[in-house]
C-alpha cells in the first residue's frame, strides 16, 4: 500500500499546483467563499484522491476490510485523516459528500454528492505542512477518496478540492458478517456489512458451553479480539453500534468452525 500512497502524494502535488494558479485568477471570490460558513448541518473539509481509476490502489487499508468489491463496498470509499479516523472506530462509518462550489467553482461539479464508506486510514506527513501536501495532517478532518468516487463532485486535474460532508446512515444488503481469523486463544473477528451507524461500539462473544458472554476488545481497525479457546465450539455475538442499538446473533457460528471462515447473519442495524 505505500507505493500507492507515494504516487498519490506525488500526483496530488501536482494537481495542488495546478488548482493554486487557476485559483489566483479567482482570488476575491474565493477569498470570500471560503470564509463563508458551511450550510446547516454540513462541515467543511477537503478531500483528494488514490488508488487509481479503478480503485484497485484501495484494497486492504486500516479498517481490515481487504477486497473492497468482494465485501460490497466497492469503490465508494475513502482513508480518513487523525481527526475523522478516531483510532479505528469510524470503519465503516458513511459519509455524503459534496464539493464546495462556493469556495472553489472551477474545480467542482456542482449540484453533485457522492456518499462513501470509511475503509482506510490516511496517516499524516510530518513532512510537509498541513496546507500543502500534508493534508492529513491533525487537525485537519480529510477524505483520501477512492478515485473513482472523488471524480462523481471534483474534476481530476484539481488534484485537491474543498468539501462540505456530514455522516448519513449506511444502507447495506443482507446482515452482518463475521469473520474469524486468528489462532487458538487468539480469535480475530472482522465485522463487516453494517448499517446504519456503520461502526462497531463494543462487541461480545458467548460460546455454547457457557451463560456468559466475554467482552472482546478492539484490536485495529474493525477486527475484535477474543483470548478465549473458542475452537470446536457453536458461537454467538452481541453487537452494539454507535448509535448505542445492541444486536444478538445466536450460533452464528457453527461449532465445526475453521479461521478463515465468514458467517453471515440475517440480521442487521436499522
Amino acid at each position: 500500500m505505500a507505493p500507492a500512497r507515494v504516487f498519490a502524494v506525488v500526483l496530488l502535488a501536482v494537481g495542488w499546483a495546478l488548482a493554486a494558479a487557476a485559483d489566483a485568477q479567482n482570488a476575491t471570490t474565493s477569498a470570500s467563499s471560503s470564509s463563508a460558513p458551511a450550510p446547516t448541518g454540513w462541515l467543511k473539509a477537503h478531500a483528494t484522491f488514490y488508488g487509481g481509476a479503478d480503485g484497485s490502489g484501495t484494497m486492504g487499508g486500516a479498517c481490515g476490510y481487504g477486497n473492497l468489491y468482494s465485501q460490497g463496498y466497492g469503490t465508494r470509499t475513502a482513508a480518513l485523516s487523525t481527526a475523522l479516523f478516531n483510532d479505528g472506530a469510524s470503519c465503516g462509518q458513511c459519509y455524503k459528500i459534496a464539493c464546495d462550489s462556493k469556495a472553489a467553482p472551477t474545480w467542482c461539479k456542482s449540484g453533485v454528492t457522492v456518499t462513501i464508506t470509511a475503509t482506510n486510514f490516511c496517516p499524516p506527513n510530518w513532512e510537509l505542512p498541513s496546507d500543502n501536501g500534508g493534508w492529513c495532517n491533525p487537525p485537519r478532518p480529510h477524505f483520501d477518496m477512492a478515485q473513482p468516487a472523488w471524480e462523481k463532485i471534483g474534476i481530476y486535474r484539481a488534484g485537491i478540492i474543498p468539501v462540505l460532508y456530514q455522516r448519513v446512515p449506511c444502507m447495506r444488503r443482507g446482515g452482518v458478517r463475521f469473520t474469524i481469523n486468528g489462532l487458538d486463544y487468539f480469535n480475530l473477528v472482522l465485522v463487516t456489512n453494517v448499517a446504519a451507524s456503520g461502526s462497531i461500539k463494543s462487541m461480545e462473544v458467548k460460546s455454547s458451553d457457557s451463560t456468559d458472554w466475554m467482552p472482546m476488545v478492539r484490536n485495529w481497525g474493525a477486527n475484535w479480539h477474543s483470548q478465549a479457546h473458542l475452537t470446536g465450539k457453536m458461537l454467538s455475538f452481541r453487537v452494539t453500534n454507535t448509535d448505542g442499538q445492541t444486536l444478538e446473533f445466536k450460533n452464528i457460528v457453527p461449532s465445526n468452525w475453521k479461521f478463515g471462515s465468514t458467517f453471515a447473519s440475517n440480521l442487521q442495524f436499522k
